[in-house]
């Protein structure tokens, strides 16, 4: 069952000041939506292996089950070969 946005809210900051949500989180990314599995405050960066903080992951891929700190590194994952934006 997806989790609304009220609901992750909640769920993070319970992860955030729970016993063991100091550290990585394990999550489930769903078309949408994502689903906390094992507490924790970030999740990283498949591509930079930055940490993203719960509360701002915006981009992941549901097909390989992973996270993206910015679009660029969206386009990096699935255009390794494209160019880099200039900026």
């Amino acid at each position: 069952m997806p989790v609304d946005r009220a609901q992750r809210r909640l769920l993070t900051v319970l992860n955030k000041f729970g016993p063991s949500g100091h550290g990585e989180a394990q999550v489930q990314y769903l078309d949408g939506d994502f689903r906390v599995i094992s507490p924790g405050t970030f999740v990283r960066c498949a591509v930079t292996d930055t940490r993203i903080p719960l509360d701002e992951l915006k981009y992941w891929s549901v097909d390989l089950q992973e996270a993206y700190a910015h679009p660029g590194a969206v386009l990096q994952r699935h255009f390794p070969g494209a160019p880099k934006p200039q900026g």
